[in-house]
């Protein structure tokens, strides 16, 4: 009876952890979405009045009337850097989709058609991970003509190699499944058997890989804004706040740099923890923890 009583135990201890698992990763995911949404909404709402120049107010530290402090030209930086945060969040999700939409066909045309694809595709992957990220990111905004456009060409044009091996590596060991044969057998094309049975296979790894693929978006729109190739100086974004204010650090205005790099850096650390969570989950040895 005591055996049994401690199997019951252990049991339900194994499934408290499993659940306590799956609950951390709902409510990182929770978190992560909630601080998007509030993000991308008040970036909207907010008026470019509430960040408008005012020389009278110049580098006011933060008080309860402008909470993160103003800039060098009385910019109230609470308002500019939801802004900024909000156009950066807008360029991560819409690049990363883009670049992720791109591994999966990718990945999926390699190991389904194989021979001159496979190899064509393998070639793209190794010559855009063989140059530095950052140069590689420099010149395509560049020659895209910077700005809003340029940064997006950027960011969804290199992100989407490690994905694209992801994709591809599942997608090879599903094309040798019975029921996939089976429907060779039957007629149908590999494209039919690919859209029908290989994708949705793959779009568990597809969609954590969507997710851990956001935080690199964003941290490269900022760091190629803040080289001075992306978004241009009047539009306010977390790279052009963050690169107007080593001007002025060392004078001692700190807030300047503090506020709009927590926001981004609190952004990247929400979603790269639900990732991270997601794919321990969905991973059959630590998801039975």
């Amino acid at each position: 009876m005591d055996k049994a009583g401690d199997g019951m135990a252990t049991g339900k201890k194994k499934m408290g952890g499993f659940w306590n698992r799956r609950q951390k990763t709902l409510c990182s995911i929770g978190f992560a979405a909630a601080y998007l949404l509030l993000a991308l909404l008040a970036g909207l709402l907010v008026s470019p009045e509430s960040y408008g120049v005012d020389y009278g107010a110049k580098f006011l530290a933060p008080c309860f009337a402008h909470p993160f402090g103003t800039d060098e030209m009385g910019r109230d930086m609470f308002f500019r850097s939801v802004k900024g945060l909000s156009n950066s969040i807008g360029i991560g999700v819409l690049a990363s989709a883009a670049s992720s939409v791109i591994a999966l066909a990718f990945g999926v045309t390699a190991a389904v058609k194989g021979g001159i694809a496979d190899r064509f595709v393998n070639w793209c992957v190794d010559l855009c991970m063989g140059i530095p990220h950052l140069i590689l990111l420099v010149l395509i905004s560049f020659m895209m003509g910077r700005g809003q456009k340029g940064v997006m060409a950027a960011v969804a044009l290199t992100h989407w190699p490690e994905l694209t091996r992801l994709v591809r590596a599942e997608v090879l060991q599903i094309r040798s499944a019975q029921y996939v044969q089976a429907s060779y057998r039957m007629g149908k094309t590999r494209m039919w058997a690919a859209w029908h049975h290989m994708v949705p296979q793959v779009l568990p790894v597809y969609l954590i890989g969507v997710v851990l693929l956001f935080p690199h978006a964003i941290m490269h729109e900022a760091a190629v804004t803040f080289l001075g190739f992306g978004f241009p100086p009047e539009v306010p974004a977390i790279g052009v706040i963050l690169s107007e204010s080593m001007k002025h650090i060392a004078a001692g205005n700190w807030w300047l740099a503090v506020f709009p790099g927590l926001l981004l850096l609190l952004a990247v650390m929400l979603f790269d923890v639900a990732g991270e969570n997601l794919k321990r989950l969905w991973n059959p040895n630590s998801g039975n923890e």
